[in-house]
């Protein structure tokens, strides 16, 4: 079994990943269409359900205490339900502020204080992106903001599939890793 070591790119922060990596590919080659078919019935989107696995198996990969977990299949199913729930929650968010925005402004119009936070995001976004190579902030960009799926975003940038997977899941754990350090007491 090997080990992996792997940094997030950025050059600010260094992840050591301590984790058998045979077990993961034996965990995703075995059970990966139960995963999709699980969370497409929950999700109702073939795409998002492909998203949302794929952020459990990157969540399994950085597990700390993997000698405490029992059976990795139970856990990758676990974390992958409540990673749904959490896109399900978002969709009614989203859509309640729509719906809310609907009857309270009309179209076109915005608050200084929705647009002051527009700003902020805008702005903590591109500093993001910035800190990521080239690629994978293209990737993520495509994939995750204008919301293309990898196929397309593969297309685009003449790369393959699992390339554009491989710098969008590297964007992601960039983020994850700046969320957590943000987190942090």
């Amino acid at each position: 079994m090997g080990k992996l070591n792997t940094s997030i790119y950025g050059g600010m922060t260094t992840v050591t990943l301590s984790v058998h990596v045979s077990d993961i590919e034996k965990l995703f080659r075995e059970h990966n269409r139960a995963l999709i078919a699980f969370l497409q019935c929950r999700l109702s989107s073939h795409s998002d359900a492909q998203e949302v696995a794929q952020e459990a198996y990157l969540r399994l990969l950085t597990l700390d205490n993997r000698e405490d977990v029992e059976s990795l299949r139970s856990y990758l199913f676990k974390i992958a339900g409540n990673l749904a729930i959490d896109r399900l929650r978002k969709r009614k968010v989203r859509s309640d502020f729509v719906a809310g925005q609907s009857h309270d402004e009309p179209m076109g119009e915005e608050s200084p204080v929705h647009h002051a936070m527009a700003v902020e995001q805008v702005a903590g976004i591109r500093k993001v992106l910035g800190e990521l190579p080239p690629k994978a902030s293209q990737a993520f960009v495509l994939h995750v903001i204008e919301g293309r799926d990898f196929g397309s975003v593969a297309q685009t940038m003449n790369l393959s599939e699992r390339m554009v997977r491989y710098h969008v899941a590297n964007a992601l754990a960039h983020c994850r890793t700046l969320v957590d350090e943000k987190e942090m007491p």
